[in-house]
This record gives structure tokens, sequence and C-alpha cells, in this order.
């Protein structure tokens, strides 16, 4: 199932429309590139529009807002509606500061999303107005745990349902779901979080995971987490001695560019709950 929605991607070669934080943006794109997607970033008021209507979905990313870049996401994301594109919204920090988290409340009142991915805080924040987290990470105390997992998993699809769209939430253990049916995903490593812009990274290849797989859109989200986790395991293990963050990414993106649809179906470690 997985495999398919990787071989999709390939096939399709979704064009992705980012509007995403100055820090990864590059990386975003490398990653769009390697997973078999096309990526373009533009996040002018001016340019947006005419953007994301040649595009086949929007990722819309609020990690390093301004006010001139505010703007264009509404633009966008509502070009995007109108024309029937997913939309996906990565709510980074939302809960660290109240631009953030404000922005983040508005454009879910204003813009129909089909996907939106964050960690386990940034999703609380959406759900309850407010929140916590440590700087653009989540709060430790918000963590999904095998303790925690079942009300993790109540809430997740509870929220997904509310909101009419998919919910991802990444962490240790990942939670994909929708109203009925929520994926488990614990294919990662820790150390990927020593590096900046994975869940960046995640959100433009889930964005063209949708876009390429319109009939299987929960399964599709589901195949990009599983992928990038495992991405990180295939990449760890061929870290040599002397290298450190700065290559563990590149061996992450070398990996997403090598998958197959085989080693994806093999490697994926998940249940549906």
């Amino acid at each position: 199932m997985f495999g398919n929605c990787l071989e999709n991607v390939k096939k399709s070669v979704p064009l992705v429309h980012n509007i995403t934080n100055y820090v990864t943006v590059n990386d975003v794109a490398n990653v769009l590139l390697a997973c078999g997607g096309s990526p373009i970033m533009s996040d002018d008021r001016e340019d947006v529009e005419d953007i994301t209507s040649i595009c086949g979905g929007l990722n819309i990313n609020i990690g390093t807002l301004n006010q001139n870049t505010i703007p264009s996401m509404f633009l966008a994301g509502k070009k995007a509606n109108e024309l029937g594109h997913p939309v996906l919204l990565d709510p980074v920090g939302a809960g660290a500061s109240r631009l953030r988290t404000d922005t983040a409340l508005k454009l879910l009142e204003e813009v129909e999303f089909t996907v939106i991915r964050g960690n386990i805080s940034e999703i609380k924040t959406l759900a309850y107005g407010s929140g916590s987290t440590k700087g653009v990470d989540a709060d430790v105390a918000d963590a999904v745990t095998e303790e925690s997992l079942a009300d993790a998993v109540s809430f997740v699809k509870s929220l997904a349902g509310k909101l009419g769209c998919i919910i991802a939430v990444t962490g240790a253990i990942d939670l994909v779901a929708d109203g009925e049916k929520c994926y488990v995903i614990r294919n990662g490593r820790k150390e990927m979080g020593l590096i900046t812009g994975t869940g960046c990274q995640l959100s433009g290849l889930m964005t063209a995971y949708v876009v390429a797989n319109p009939e299987n859109r929960l399964e599709a989200a589901a195949a990009a987490v599983s992928l990038m986790g495992l991405a990180g395991e295939i990449g760890f293990a061929r870290m040599q001695e002397g290298d450190g963050n700065s290559t563990y990414r590149n061996r992450i993106i070398d990996a997403i560019y090598n998958m197959d649809a085989k080693t994806l179906e093999e490697g994926a470690k998940y249940e549906v709950r």
C-alpha cells in the first residue's frame, strides 16, 4: 500500500507550491526533488495566486512568519481551495508566540486544509487555542509515549473529525489520522532531532504524496511519515566516523532519493487503530 503511494509520486511528479520558512527552504526543495516531486517556492502576495494555480498542492509553513508573507498564505490558501487543490498546514511554533498562534488559528478559520502536520504541542495549541512549546519543539510534558498512546490516538482522531482533515502528529511515535482511522508509526531515529528542518522537509514530502494519491490521502500521508522515518534509519546506518548532523541531513535526503516501493513496504513500522 505505502509502496503504491511512492510509485504514484514518481509517476506523476507533483508540482508543489511551498510558502515555507527561510531556515529550511533549500532542504524542502531538495527533499521534494528527491522523492520524485517538483518544488516551487513563492511567497510574495503579487505572485502566490498565479503560482499556486499551476501547482497540484500547497504547503504552508509558518516557521518564519512576517507581515509580508502572512497575507500571502491566506491568498494562496483560498486560491488553492477555489481550485480544489490539497493544502497542508505546518503550524511551526504555534504556542510559542501570540503571532504564530493567532495566525495558525486564523488560517484554520479561513482556509480549508487537507492535512495539518506538526508536533503534539503545536497540534494541541490548534485544538485548544493556546499551548506551550520549547521554542519550535514539542513540550516534553506533551510527548506521545506508549503509556499515553491510547489517549493520544483518541485525541488526534477526534480533532481530525472535528476539523474535517487529516492530522499528522510527529514525534518519537507518529500518529496520522482522520476521524475514523489512525496509523501509529514507529519509524525514525532520535538523532533526526539534531537536524534543523526534518519536520519542514516532511511537510513538503507529505504534500507531494497527498497530491499524487487523491483516492488514498490518509494512506499517502502515513506513507510519507514512514518514508521520512525510514530514511532517517537508513541514513544513520550509513554514517561514518567523523560524520555529524550536516552529513546526516544529506544521507537522509539521499535515502529518500534512493527509496523504492519494496524498501518502503518492508521497512515501514506501523499499526492501525
